[in-house]
């Protein structure tokens, strides 16, 4: 555990322990608000299921928390080699089905948009978002901090935890990402050492504003 203080207020940041899983829920759904992904599709459970409940259950040793004052404010969630940890794709078919997401009209209008996208970008033959696989940065994460909790250190205190972490376990690089349209979180992650890579396809069905946004990849080797 790594304590932090300040003259009014102490953080923590320490491992996920299974009292926790109630209340991390909650603050996943509000950790991103005003971002571009702060919802994908609008219903919460199925999105949990996909992005932070593989974590809790797969590898929960890997999944760090910032506390302050008691309460969680941040979460970290990585794992050192995303291949040991279902596929994105497979989950997402998985929620599908589990949910019966096809049954929500607002799930729905993602899922055809993201169907659109896709073909249409198969004939324009250009790339769309996916998973990403290098063996010179294996490790993977995904970090949310609650807006009350933004600008505290509890973003850089938690990756620096990841990071530590990741050294003592002899990891070879890390990857990340994220959303060129999300500039905070791309300046942020730079300061920690991350760098661009590749090109930013389209999330196919994730729209922002209004427009469509792009899958920003982010290396940084160890």
């Amino acid at each position: 555990m790594t304590v932090y203080r300040d003259v009014v207020s102490v953080m923590e940041v320490r491992s996920f322990a299974e009292s926790d899983r109630a209340e991390l829920r909650a603050l996943s759904v509000r950790a991103g608000e005003g971002s571009p992904t702060a919802s994908l599709w609008g219903h919460p459970e199925s999105e949990q299921s996909i992005y932070l409940d593989p974590y809790m259950d797969l590898a929960p040793d890997t999944l760090f928390l910032a506390v302050r004052d008691g309460a969680l404010v941040g979460y970290l969630t990585g794992c050192p080699d995303g291949t040991k940890l279902p596929g994105e794709s497979e989950l997402i078919d998985a929620a599908i089905r589990k949910h019966r997401l096809m049954r929500r009209p607002v799930a729905r209008a993602f899922f055809a948009r993201a169907m659109f996208d896709s073909a249409a970008s198969a004939l324009r033959r250009r790339p769309t978002a996916g998973e990403f696989h290098d063996g010179r940065w294996p490790a993977h994460l995904h970090i949310n901090v609650a807006p009350e909790a933004r600008g505290t250190g509890a973003a850089d205190a938690l990756m620096n935890r990841w990071l530590d972490h990741l050294r003592a376990a002899g990891s070879p690089g890390c990857h990340l990402q994220t959303l060129v349209e999300n500039p905070r979180a791309v300046r942020f992650f730079a300061r920690m050492g991350f760098t661009e890579h590749g090109a930013a396809p389209l999330v196919p069905g994730l729209r922002y504003e209004g427009r469509k946004v792009h899958q920003r990849t982010m290396v940084r080797a160890l």
